[in-house]
């Protein structure tokens, strides 16, 4: 496989990310942290470090740090002292493996008043997008040689071909309802389609004159909300035939429909009733509803989402590889869900480790089991200090991919949601892939520059 630090650029979104949190004011930053290798990655028996000076707002509190292997193993304790202007932060990088340092306030040195009995300290301040006082910065050990934490269950394919096949049988009854939209040039139209045991849900917009297009599927981050059809209409207008696909089983324009809150955690005891078999299952349908459209233009198809959106992403090119021509995620979750087993935090659907028919069902549902299924090229963006789809995952999956692949290291970026702004290197290269795609270019990862 090939990889790539693709260069960023700033576009309009980032996957996932809340408005809020685009919006909020900036937060104060009393440190500055310059790693020993701008790419932040190394190989294994190479110093892994940082210098940490004072930022931009002088320092008011005293620091500690904690270095962990994959943010689940403590490696090595420190206190930070910058009284001649400077400090370091280092370890050996011994193994394959993501290196997580966390550095967290713990005392004021300029109380304005005394503490009273019982009280709490607070700090602000931060690099993470929690105005607390913590800190966080992250390093890649060889991680094109991270491998499986557990093995891939061995009827996987045959769970999802019988799958698969079952939802064949079901007639798609695909029925369409307009949509007004205010972008010119556009039809917009609100879909519905037949699936397993559900009904999938959506937006699909089109160029409004006749023609066959490249078409674009879009799967959603985590939560229940409205679609953004707007959106979607602004990627036909580019020249798209645009699938924006409902997590959920509910119309795009419904809020919230009748799904739980916890949905992530409906039924994960048993991979016949885990909420992310019907989402699967009905991402693959809204794919067999786009091949039934004589408006596409029978040879490209390419997969975008982040966070949950990137989950569902490379599920579906795995569950469909022979029909997706390139997939574009962002921070991607549902990766390595058995790790905090294995001495890897777990990230996203944050599934209990302890209960072990959770475990063994998660294994059904996990980008990694997945990813070794698909062959079309990948470009996949990941934050080094990423709590929500932790990367250790992310590349792990990335390593199991035998075709092209494309990794898009940020590594001062925790999940979008958190930290918008060191995020949009993702969204940036989607939308230069896409810009390239759609006037039927082709798409060749590059090779990851360390």
């Amino acid at each position: 496989m090939t990889r790539v630090l693709a260069r960023a650029a700033v576009v309009l979104a980032v996957f996932g990310a809340s408005l809020a949190a685009q919006q909020r004011p900036p937060i104060e930053q009393q440190l500055t942290f310059t790693p020993y290798h701008a790419t932040g990655i190394y190989t294994t028996g190479e110093t892994v470090g940082w210098t940490v000076t004072p930022g931009p707002t002088p320092p008011s509190y005293k620091y500690k740090w904690t270095i962990r292997r994959n943010n689940a193993v403590v490696l090595k304790e420190g206190l930070l002292d910058l009284s001649s202007g400077k400090d370091t932060i280092e370890i050996t990088g011994d193994q394959p493996e993501m290196v997580y340092v966390a550095v967290e306030a713990y005392a004021d040195t300029t109380p304005t008043a005394p503490a009273s009995a019982g009280d709490t300290a607070k700090f602000v301040g931060g690099n993470t997008g929690r105005n607390t006082g913590f800190y966080a910065v992250g390093a890649a050990v060889s991680p094109t040689k991270l491998g499986l934490s557990t093995p891939r269950p061995v009827d996987f394919d045959t769970f999802w071909d019988a799958k698969l096949a079952a939802q064949a049988k079901v007639a798609i009854n695909a029925t369409l309802t307009p949509v007004e939209t205010d972008v010119p040039g556009v039809e917009l139209n609100m879909f519905a389609v037949d699936a397993l045991g559900s009904t999938a849900h959506g937006y699909v917009a089109k160029p409004a004159r006749e023609g066959r297009f490249p078409a674009l599927v879009q799967l959603q981050y985590a939560g229940v909300y409205a679609l953004n059809a707007r959106a979607a209409a602004m990627r036909a207008a580019a020249g798209w035939l645009m699938i924006n696909v409902d997590s959920h089983d509910k119309l795009p324009s419904d809020p919230a429909g009748t799904v739980p809150r916890g949905y992530q955690a409906v039924g994960n005891t048993d991979r016949e009733t885990s909420y992310f078999l019907n989402m699967y299952l009905r991402d693959s349908r809204a794919l067999d509803y786009l091949l039934t459209r004589p408006d596409w233009d029978g040879k490209t198809i390419v997969l975008i989402g982040g966070s949950m959106g990137g989950q569902q992403s490379l599920a579906l090119a795995g569950l469909r590889p022979e029909k997706i021509s390139a997939v574009l995620v962002c921070v991607p979750a549902g990766a390595d869900a058995n790790g905090d087993l294995h001495e890897r935090k777990a990230g996203y659907p944050n599934w209990p480790s302890a209960n072990p028919e959770v475990m063994k069902t998660a294994l059904y549902f996990d980008t990694v089991n997945f990813a070794s299924r698909i062959k079309a090229p990948v470009m996949a963006g990941m934050g080094f200090i990423d709590t929500i789809s932790p990367p250790a995952g992310v590349w792990t999956a990335l390593n199991q991919i035998s075709g092209l692949v494309e990794a898009l290291p940020m590594i001062e970026s925790e999940h979008d949601n958190l930290t918008p702004d060191k995020s949009r290197a993702c969204t940036a290269r989607t939308n230069e892939i896409l810009g390239l795609l759609v006037h039927g270019d082709t798409f060749t990862p590059q090779s990851l520059a360390r």
